[in-house]
């Protein structure tokens, strides 16, 4: 049994208790029995094998406190879980009920904290025969305010602001949304959406806004943004320009969100 008299919590015997620390309370720590990140340097196989370890001792009476943000750790082995911020409790009890909260808590912090941030463009690579240049590439919340985290499931906007240098008689200006590693996501352009923007003159400027509905699982997201003619000769063209992340409350592998919704149905030999 390990006590935490200063949360007024008791870690009974033969048991795993997970703690997810926000802040630095100093209440955890000094002990064996207390694990602080044990497998964040560790390989799929070595996790595993101590996460095996940890149970069997754990099923011989042992007690131990596993601080981590580690989800998946603590979903696997946790008895139960303590979520503190600050040296205060904030929810206490079973992998299933106090996970979702963290979860929801996180995606909420994360959308609150890109609210109004306004994207940095660094593209990985410019391009384009020079009549045009890329002035802005914006990242649009529900809200209607920049945002460079959006909630899975939002109404999301991205702005292209081009500024012509010379004539061009049918400019396309399009979007492309990669995957963190390289994955091509969604792309479209005017052409594409039967959209004629030009002629247009030296010194005109065409503001795009392509509107969507932000259907992808949590992750990280680079926007490539082009001006270009037709037959794709290109005018200005910069490669991953910026980059936003998606949050939500749940876990969802993949890069779609397609919120199925999944029927079981047992059928009895």
């Amino acid at each position: 049994m390990i006590e935490f008299t200063a949360l007024g919590l008791v870690a009974p015997d033969a048991s795993i208790i997970g703690v997810i620390e926000e802040g630095s309370s100093g209440l955890f720590g000094g002990s064996e029995e207390i694990l602080i990140h044990p497998f964040a340097t560790a390989d799929g196989v070595t996790k595993a094998r101590g996460i095996s370890r940890l149970v069997e001792q754990r099923r011989a009476g042992a007690t131990f406190v596993i601080v981590t943000f580690d989800e998946a750790l603590l979903a696997g082995c946790a008895d139960e879980i303590w979520w503190v911020r600050d040296g205060a409790l904030i929810a206490r009890g079973d992998p299933a009920e106090v996970l979702p909260l963290y979860r929801r808590y996180v995606a909420r912090s994360l959308r609150a904290a890109g609210e109004g941030e306004v994207a940095q463009v660094a593209p990985s690579l410019r391009d384009g025969d020079g009549r045009a240049a890329l002035e802005a590439i914006e990242l649009i919340g529900e809200s209607g305010q920049p945002a460079t985290v959006w909630r899975s499931g939002e109404t999301v906007s991205i702005r292209v602001v081009v500024r012509y240098r010379a004539r061009v008689e049918d400019p396309v200006v399009g979007i492309l949304i990669r995957t963190r590693v390289g994955l091509n996501v969604y792309g479209t352009n005017t052409e594409l959406e039967q959209i004629r923007c030009g002629p247009v003159e030296a010194g005109d400027v065409l503001r795009v806004t392509c509107r969507f509905k932000c259907e992808l699982c949590p992750g990280d997201y680079t926007v490539t943004a082009a001006s270009h003619d037709p037959d794709g000769v290109w005018h200005a063209w910069q490669e991953d320009a910026v980059a936003f992340a998606v949050a939500d409350s749940r876990y969802t592998a993949g890069v779609a969100n397609l919120r199925g919704k999944m029927v079981v149905e047992v059928v009895r030999g």
